[in-house]
């Protein structure tokens, strides 16, 4: 019978995403066994986590909570007539890693899924909508996942953008087969993508 301290450690991590009973179970003994302030410093950091993060209220990135507005937002290098529209937070981190992109972002803050519940009405589309009118936006960079919700809810924007905005110029990431992966192995919607978005050689 396993100790109730760590019984509970294990009960806690096994409630993150990907993360099953065998794997919570390892990362608990090595919480026990590795130094106490490795397990001081992650607890010490949860604490701060929600008190420590917010949600940019024009954006919907994560940011400080001393800050008002998303600092990518505020940068006067950064063009904010051109937007990149994302289903969460953490992609536009990977976005940026690229240092190719110098526009603004907006957080839909996850895509249409009848299954689980989310309509339209629950992401920030409204909210893109009036950006788009107050920031004289004349690009939309639609960069949702390539999976049935992200495809979803990219037509879905297609559609209210298109018919609200005439002029507006509204474009989508390329996608198709990455580089290194046989053909036989990817999904159905990689290799739509990938026919459709085809190149001249």
């Amino acid at each position: 019978m396993l100790p109730e301290a760590l019984k509970q450690v294990i009960e806690a991590l096994g409630n993150l995403p990907g993360v099953g009973p065998r794997s919570a179970e390892r990362y608990a003994y090595y919480l026990f066994r590795a130094n106490p302030g490795v397990a001081n410093s992650i607890a010490t950091s949860l604490n701060h986590l929600h008190s420590g993060v917010k949600s940019c209220p024009v954006t919907f990135a994560l940011i400080d909570a001393a800050e008002s507005v998303s600092p990518l937002y505020e940068n006067p290098e950064r063009d904010k007539t051109t937007i990149l529209v994302v289903e969460e937070p953490l992609d536009i981190y990977a976005i940026e890693q690229t240092k190719g992109y110098k526009g603004t972002y907006h957080v839909l803050g996850g895509a249409i899924s009848p299954i689980d519940g989310i309509t339209a009405d629950e992401l920030h589309i409204k909210e893109l909508v009036s950006r788009i009118e107050k920031d004289g936006a004349k690009e939309v960079i639609i960069a949702t996942n390539p999976s049935v919700e992200g495809e979803s809810t990219a037509l879905l924007l297609q559609k209210i953008l298109g018919e609200k905005f005439g002029d507006l110029k509204v474009t989508r990431l390329a996608r198709g087969l990455p580089l290194g992966v046989d053909i036989s192995y990817a999904d159905q919607i990689t290799i739509s993508a990938a026919l459709e978005n085809r190149t001249k050689l």
